[in-house]
């Protein structure tokens, strides 16, 4: 499964709307993302946060060209469906490991 973004709106804090190639839509909060740490602290800063942008070449959402979220990961946060199969089985692997 991939499924492309299609469009991003920023409804406040750190919660964009997202909406896929299909249709769907929904509202992802990234603080999850942002307390992982890493490259992902640097949305901790709103405005940079808010300096998203579509990259319709890709069907993802980035900042600076430089980081962004896995398009099948967001579209799970933002509808609610499982990940798919094969990035279910990656992240019990990387538990075990």
């Amino acid at each position: 499964m991939y499924i492309d973004i299609i469009s991003a709106t920023y409804t406040g804090g750190y919660r964009i709307e997202l909406t896929f190639e299909n249709g769907k839509s929904g509202v992802v909060d990234f603080t999850k993302f942002i307390a992982k740490g890493g490259i992902f602290s640097r949305l901790s800063d709103l405005d940079f946060f808010k300096s998203f942008q579509v990259n319709h070449e890709l069907g993802v959402i980035t900042w600076d060209d430089k980081i962004d979220v896995a398009p099948e990961t967001l579209y799970s946060e933002a509808t609610g469906e499982p990940l798919p199969r094969w990035m279910q089985e990656e992240t019990e692997m990387r538990r075990t490991a």
